[in-house]
C-alpha cells in the first residue's frame, strides 16, 4: 500500500498534471481486464486456489510540439482470493493496490518516464538471467508483474543503438531474483547500452543498490550489491541469444559474496502446418567467494512448444529440468481467444517441492500435479 511518503508525493504530483492534461487532451483511454481462476492441485492432498482479479487501466496523451507528446498511464490491480491449504486453515484475502502509475515525455529519439512502472531487458524468456526488476513468469497467460518506483530515460541513435539510464527509489520489497529487499530511502541507479553487432545486437548493464538483511540472516546490516551483464541476441537462421551476469554482495555475515548467471538460448519455428515454434534455454547459477572461481551451483534446462491449431486456438507447451536434483517441471496450456474473452486450460506435473522460480508467490499451488481454469474479458 502507500504509505505518507515519497509515493504519495508520487501520486499526488500525477494526478495533478494529468488534470492538467485533461482539459486539452487529444486522446484519452480507459480499459481494463477482468480475470477469474481455480486452480487445483489433488496432489499429494487436496489444495485449491479461486481468485477473481480487475485491473482498470485510465490512458491519456497529448502532443505538446514539432514531435513532442506527454502521456501517461494509471493502473489498479484490485484482486480477492480463496485459498485451501491441506496442512492449514482456509484463507481468504484480496488487495486493491496501484499496478502502473507514470507519465513520459517522449520525442523522436528519446523518451523520459517517471513513476510506477516495469522496466526489463534482456533476449532470454524461460529462465532470464537479466530478471532484475520483474517476476513475470512465463507460464503466466496475462504476465502479470508488480512495477517500480522510477525514473527511465532512454535515447535511441539512428543506427538503433540505444542507451538506458535510471534511477529507482522507495522500492522496499525484493524484485527479479533477489533475496534481501533494498533500503527505500536510499536510491538505487543504474543503465544499459545496447548497440548493433552483425545480424544481431549486443548490450552491456549495471545496477548499484543498498540492501537490508533484516529478518532473513541472524545480522541485521546494510550493504551494498553492484550488477555487471552482458548479453547479446543474433538471428543466423535460428535465433541465438546469451545472458551473463554477475552480482557482488559486500555483505560481511556470509563468504559466498558473488553470484554469477549464465543463459543460453535458441529458438526456431519449424514449416509443419501451421508452424511451430521451439525455443530452448539453459541457465547455470553459482555462487562463490570469488569473481570467477567454481563454487556452488544449480542449472536448468527449459523447452518451449508453441503450435497455433488455428484463428481461435493455440497449444502451448514448458518443460523445466533440474540438472542438480534429477527433476522435471511440466506444464501443458491450451487457449481458445474471440474479441473481448480469453479462456485457458493448463496443467502441471512438477515436483513436490519447487527448486526453480522461488521467488513466485503461491508456487506452493503449482507444485504436484494439478490443473488451472481461468477466464479473462478485456474490454
Amino acid at each position: 500500500m502507500i504509505p505518507f511518503s515519497i509515493k504519495r508525493a508520487i501520486v499526488v504530483f500525477f494526478f495533478l498534471i494529468c488534470s492538467v492534461i485533461y482539459i486539452s487532451a487529444q486522446s484519452l483511454d480507459w480499459r481494463g481486464q477482468v480475470s477469474s481462476w481455480l486452480t487445483v492441485n489433488p496432489d499429494p492432498k487436496l489444495e485449491g486456489q479461486i481468485g477473481l482479479r480487475y485491473i482498470p487501466t485510465i490512458s491519456i496523451q497529448k502532443s505538446i510540439g514539432d514531435n513532442l507528446l506527454l502521456d501517461g498511464e494509471v493502473a489498479g490491480n484490485f484482486y480477492g482470493m480463496a485459498n485451501h491449504y491441506s496442512k492449514m486453515d482456509d484463507q481468504m484475502n484480496g488487495k486493491v493496490k496501484l499496478y502502473r502509475l507514470w507519465l513520459r515525455f517522449s520525442g523522436n529519439q528519446f523518451e523520459l518516464r517517471a513513476g510506477l512502472q516495469k522496466i526489463n531487458f534482456g533476449s532470454a524468456t524461460l529462465l532470464r538471467a537479466l530478471m532484475w526488476f520483474d517476476r513475470i513468469d512465463p507460464r503466466d497467460p496475462l504476465q502479470l508483474t508488480d512495477g517500480i518506483y522510477g525514473l527511465l530515460g532512454r535515447y535511441y541513435f539512428l543506427n538503433n543503438a540505444n542507451i538506458w539510464l535510471w534511477g529507482l527509489y522507495s522500492n522496499d520489497e525484493t524484485k527479479g531474483w533477489e533475496v534481501f529487499p533494498s533500503i527505500k530511502t536510499k536510491p538505487e541507479f543504474g543503465g544499459r547500452i545496447q548497440v548493433p553487432l552483425w545480424t544481431g545486437e549486443i548490450g552491456i548493464t549495471g545496477h548499484h543498490r543498498i540492501a537490508y538483511s533484516k529478518g532473513i540472516l541472524n545480522n541485521d546490516e546494510s550493504f551494498s550489491e553492484n550488477r555487471l551483464a552482458l548479453d547479446g541476441k543474433w538471428d543466423v537462421g535460428v535465433g541465438l541469444w546469451f545472458e551473463g551476469a554477475i552480482n557482488h554482495s559486500d555483505l560481511d555475515s556470509i563468504s559466498q559474496r558473488y553470484n554469477r548467471m549464465l543463459n543460453l538460448g535458441m529458438d526456431y519455428t519449424f514449416d509443419i502446418e501451421n508452424g511451430l515454434h521451439v525455443l530452448a534455454e539453459y541457465l547455470k547459477v553459482d555462487v562463490s567467494s570469488e569473481p570467477f572461481k567454481w563454487g556452488e551451483s544449480v542449472s536448468f534446462s527449459a523447452l518451449s512448444l508453441n503450435y497455433p491449431l488455428g484463428l481461435l486456438d493455440n497449444l502451448n507447451s514448458i518443460f523445466y529440468y533440474d540438472w542438480s536434483n534429477e527433476s522435471m517441471y511440466r506444464f501443458l496450456s491450451w487457449q481458445r481467444t474471440y474479441d473481448q474473452w480469453s479462456f485457458y486450460v493448463m496443467g502441471f506435473w512438477n515436483p513436490s517441492e519447487f527448486q526453480i522460480y522461488q521467488n513466485q508467490q503461491d508456487q506452493n499451488l503449482f507444485a504436484g500435479k494439478g490443473f488451472q481454469f481461468m477466464v479473462v474479458f478485456n474490454h
